[in-house]
């Protein structure tokens, strides 16, 4: 039996335009709840009206990036909004993070290479 095929770590978004929010940030030291909140803001925002797709990474030193694609910007401030983000939020600025900052984007072109995952 074959192994089955690698879940791919890139979004898949649908044609432009839509819109990206763009998170970046540096950790602070320890875990502190941290990683489960991670996992569930993750899913949570998967399942927002509206949400495309997202993709994230975090390195050694501590320096994330996650980028959340979403149909309007009236879908990204129901996500911003949303009561449980609200919370992770506060405790992203209270304990987990060093720095951030938040971008918002409109995506008007797409193209990727060389092989389609």
């Amino acid at each position: 039996m074959s192994d089955p095929a690698p879940i791919s770590p890139f979004a898949r978004t649908p044609e432009p335009p839509y819109h990206a929010v763009i998170f970046t940030s540096l950790r602070r030291e320890g875990d502190d709840g941290y990683a489960d909140m991670a996992k569930r803001m993750m899913a949570l925002a998967l399942a927002q009206p509206g949400c495309l797709g997202a993709e994230s990474a975090r390195d050694p030193r501590g320096f994330g990036l996650t980028v959340a694609y979403f149909a309007t910007e009236a879908d990204i401030a129901a996500w911003r909004d949303h009561a449980e983000h609200r919370l992770a939020q506060e405790l992203g600025r209270a304990k987990w993070y060093a720095h951030y900052e938040v971008r918002i984007a409109r995506v008007e072109r797409v193209y990727s290479g060389p092989e389609k995952l």
